[in-house]
């Protein structure tokens, strides 16, 4: 499920947005202050931000600069009631990929936001040659894992992993929607006569977590089964 950052102050606007979002199938999170839109922006855990112009805290065009300048690469709607050519061009010229102008129409904001979507995939699958199954790469959601150059992506922003973390994370991925124990993790990562705690894979499960989840404390990729283990959801 495509994930969707709304940063817009006006809660009813945003809520709306949310709800016919979700409807449509996206998952959607609202952000009202621009500071803090900013700061969940920046965890790369997105594929696609909605962002309004006037924000208090930090304006939509310091946001989309920011957001450029960090090297994520997502798709950026700017919705906004300005609609002057000068504000638009300044915000394509800060990264910008696309406008609607306010008041909008929900059926219209939901095709903008597939359109914008579908020329990303196109754009990453030409420019990442290397994301193919020739090369073995995992890709769940917003995780892409490259088996043969041993790399992780989490919305195409390399996150560094260390060897049993990627080694764990590899597993559950070409092993997606499968429960496994904890006993079952740790002899098939570490190995049947490795000596150590199998509580070491609760606190790599919890590394990995810290690194591709948006809310480690709520996880979205890695699930705990409870009783049984964990699992990669799709």
């Amino acid at each position: 499920m495509k994930k969707i950052l709304i940063i817009e102050d006006d809660n009813s606007i945003a809520e709306i947005v949310r709800d016919f979002l979700e409807i449509s199938g996206y998952a959607a999170t609202i952000k009202a202050d621009g500071l803090e839109g900013l700061k969940e922006a920046l965890t790369g855990g997105y594929d696609m931000i909605l962002l309004d112009l006037q924000l208090p805290s930090l304006d939509g065009f310091e946001i989309c600069k920011k957001v450029r300048e960090k090297g994520i690469i997502v798709p950026i709607l700017m919705a906004t009631a300005k609609v002057e050519d000068v504000d638009k061009i300044r915000g394509l010229g800060l990264g910008a990929d696309d406008y609607i102008s306010k008041p909008f129409s929900l059926p219209e904001l939901v095709a903008r936001v597939k359109a914008n979507l579908a020329q990303y995939e196109r754009i990453q699958l030409l420019a990442n040659p290397a994301a193919t199954i020739d090369e073995k790469d995992l890709h769940i959601g917003n995780v892409r894992l490259n088996e043969k150059a041993r790399r992780v992506y989490v919305s195409e922003v390399e996150v560094d992993f260390k060897t049993r973390e990627f080694d764990l994370l590899h597993f559950l991925m070409a092993h997606p929607e499968t429960v496994f124990s904890k006993e079952t993790l740790y002899e098939r990562i570490w190995g049947m006569d490795a000596f150590g705690d199998i509580r070491t894979v609760a606190v790599h499960i919890n590394r990995i977590r810290d690194k591709i989840e948006t809310d480690p404390q709520n996880p979205v990729h890695i699930q705990t089964v409870w009783g049984a283990g964990y699992r990669f959801k799709v």
